[in-house]
């Protein structure tokens, strides 16, 4: 992978209830991509505690050239599903973060590196490579995955003060015990993924659907 600089897509929620799917990219200059400088301890997201995630925020967005976050809204994860909203939210944010690297630097990315095994429409203006387990692979895909779920948290640790009863700020909206006895109990909120199989049969056992 000669070619540099690089931006790294990744992307954080796909499997909660509730909330937006949020998506991360990060552009990286060829020394930082290659040797990790100014980013140590950097690895995938879920390989980290909250804290050392947390301490790494700063340093990601000092040393990237260009970085942005998206967010998968659940009207578009109805629209799209979980993973055409994801795709398209980790379009946007490249989109932002290979923009903002340019007009900061002057640097035009010349390979885009996508978890997963799924390439990003309306993205031809890059070459793409996908890379399955790429945030643990790829420093540009592990720096993306650590702004997304550090902003995920965040973002759900608020709704919870908005959304009281759910647990939101313990579990982030994934699917726990607590979670579903919440939504079987109390109904989904309007930040809950209706098209997800618990949500709806919370949804139609308390006659949301009649």
């Amino acid at each position: 992978m000669g070619r540099w600089p690089l931006v790294g897509a990744d992307e954080v929620g796909r499997g909660p209830l509730a909330g937006p799917v949020v998506a991360a990219a990060v552009v990286l200059t060829d020394d930082a991509a290659r040797t990790g400088w100014g980013l140590a301890g950097l690895a995938d997201s879920k390989a980290l505690t909250e804290l050392q995630r947390q301490d790494l925020v700063p340093r990601i967005e000092a040393a990237a050239v260009g970085w942005a976050i998206e967010e998968g809204s659940v009207a578009e994860i109805a629209q799209y599903n979980i993973l055409g909203a994801s795709l398209r939210a980790m379009a946007r944010a490249g989109r932002r973060a290979v923009a903002q690297a340019h007009h900061v630097s002057g640097m035009r990315a010349q390979l885009w590196l996508i978890d997963g095994n799924q390439r990003l429409r309306d993205c031809d203006d890059l070459e793409q490579m996908t890379v399955i387990k790429g945030d643990g692979r790829s420093r540009c895909i592990a720096a993306a995955s650590v702004l997304a779920k550090v902003y995920r948290d965040r973002l759900m640790v608020g709704l919870d003060a908005q959304f009281p009863g759910y647990g939101l700020a313990r579990h982030k909206g994934y699917p726990t015990p607590e979670h579903l006895a919440a939504v079987a109990a109390l109904g989904p909120s309007s930040i809950h993924r209706l098209g997800y199989a618990p949500v709806a049969a919370a949804a139609r056992q308390l006659g949301l659907f009649d």
